[in-house]
């Protein structure tokens, strides 16, 4: 089977677009597991750290598209906030709409990505859950510490506990603060977190360092995909929980080690808004094995 694509980054994040709104996806797109990760593999097929997949909207729901998620492992997610930046600019730079503001639904919930005239992309992410069982994380038993009447959860693992703060952007975060991102354990402890027993989806772990109140360095260690250059669903879970424990500002320039997010949230029941890059790199053509 013969595919094309638009590969595709946020911030480094990078991603492998398909279009089935129309021409031979538009019957429907039933890839396997296997091919997903064919697709995703850095060797053999494309490379990326997700599949983005552009379907029909519903009239109905007032939605211009639907926005479907894949992993690099052939699983599929909720939310990919670099993702969504960059289906905002796909469907727009292709023709698809002339919209600057998308209203876009995915697994959970409905987004709003809002082109910038700097070429730059706003994605309204939606109002975080921050109530264990909404993200989901198991709590029972566990007595957190309270800092600024947030939670941070003891999570045992292997070598030592650490400290975690659970939020969900429609997809589930672990926030841990670190001295330095740069020398955090990422490869030593994103596995143990992302595969821990109390995170009955997995989840993302984020190691995030504080520089002042307007400004952190973040790594992401994603589940399904291992750490990647930049998350921003990550990068909001970390601001989000930075301002519930005091630490931050409203607005926080995020540095990722591949670019920078500037993420805004006003409080308990608003939004987190996020803005960055979204950059097209090339358009091509695959074919697909049957796997």
């Amino acid at each position: 089977m013969k595919l094309r694509f638009t590969k595709m980054h946020g911030a480094g994040n990078d991603f492998v677009v398909l279009d089935a709104t129309r021409g031979p996806l538009a019957q429907g797109l039933t890839l396997s597991p296997a091919q997903y990760r064919f697709l995703a593999d850095r060797r053999f097929g494309i490379g990326a750290d997700q599949i983005l997949i552009v379907e029909p909207g519903d009239a109905a729901r007032g939605t211009d598209f639907t926005y479907r998620i894949m992993n690099a492992d052939g699983g599929e997610v909720e939310q990919c906030g670099n993702g969504a930046r960059c289906f905002a600019r796909f469907v727009h730079d292709s023709g698809l709409t002339s919209k600057d503001v998308i209203r876009v639904q995915t697994m959970k919930a409905i987004i709003e990505p809002r082109l910038q005239a700097d070429g730059r992309v706003t994605v309204d992410m939606g109002a975080p859950f921050l109530v264990p069982a909404e993200v989901p994380f198991d709590d029972a038993g566990l007595t957190p510490k309270l800092v600024n009447g947030c939670e941070l959860w003891p999570l045992p693992l292997a070598d030592y506990p650490v400290d975690v703060a659970v939020v969900s952007m429609g997809n589930p975060h672990a926030v841990m603060r670190v001295d330095s991102a740069e020398h955090a354990p990422v490869e030593e402890l994103g596995p143990q977190i992302e595969s821990h027993a109390r995170f009955p989806r997995r989840v993302n772990a984020g190691f995030m360092e504080v520089v002042d109140r307007g400004h952190i360095r973040l790594r992401v260690y994603e589940r399904g995909s291992g750490e990647t250059l930049a998350c921003g669903s990550g990068a909001c879970a970390a601001v989000v929980a930075g301002i519930r424990l005091g630490w931050l500002d409203a607005t926080v320039h995020v540095d990722t080690r591949g670019g920078r997010l500037t993420i805004s949230w006003a409080g308990p029941g608003q939004p987190v808004l996020m803005t960055g890059p979204a950059v097209k790199v090339f358009d091509g053509e695959i074919d697909v094995p049957e796997l």
